[in-house]
């Protein structure tokens, strides 16, 4: 079956090409989320509530563009309207600061350990970088997405590149440490 015939059947509610299309699309879907949670058990939230909204508005979908970017986009919107209703912003307005440039080693760091090193931080700047470095974003994009200033969004994201900076250096320290050792 083709993907738009499948999207037709969704269109109709038919509960078995739903799930269908879940399962073609969750584990994409579900790394987008993992990126804008705190772990996994909310990513694991995140993916249904984006699926139930996906599956609500898919009668929206006009066969315009990439199925995958339009399910992309809601998924990325309907958690950072589940944030904005938790109010989990700390909105800060202050001038840019500083970008920094991160460098990791030759050897680097695994994917799971930057992918929890970027989890670990405080909810606005994960988010903040997630749109913008990850996802190409720009601030004036975030700042509507998220109700705060161009500014604010560049602030959180070069306190976020900072934060992220001293994680990696201090973890390629110890490596260091243990390999002398």
């Amino acid at each position: 079956m083709s993907l738009d015939q499948l999207i037709k059947q969704c269109k109709k509610s038919e509960l078995k090409a739903q799930e269908q299309l879940y399962r073609l699309f969750s584990g994409k879907l579900f790394s987008v989320c993992l990126k804008y949670s705190r772990n996994k058990t909310e990513a694991e939230d995140n993916l249904q509530d984006s699926f139930i909204t996906i599956f609500d508005k898919i009668g929206q979908y006009k066969f315009k563009g990439s199925f995958e970017g339009w399910m992309r986009r809601i998924t990325v919107n309907t958690v950072m309207q589940k944030y904005r209703a938790q109010d989990v912003y700390d909105i800060v307005n202050e001038n840019a600061i500083e970008a920094v440039e991160v460098e990791v080693d030759e050897e680097g760091l695994s994917m799971d350990v930057l992918l929890k090193i970027v989890q670990e931080l405080p909810d606005r700047y994960r988010m903040v970088f997630n749109l913008y470095v990850l996802d190409g974003y720009s601030h004036k994009e975030i700042g509507k997405m998220m109700g705060i200033s161009d500014g604010t969004s560049k602030s959180n994201l070069a306190r976020a590149r900072n934060i992220l900076k001293e994680k990696i250096e201090l973890l390629q320290e110890k490596k260091i440490s243990i390999k002398s050792v």
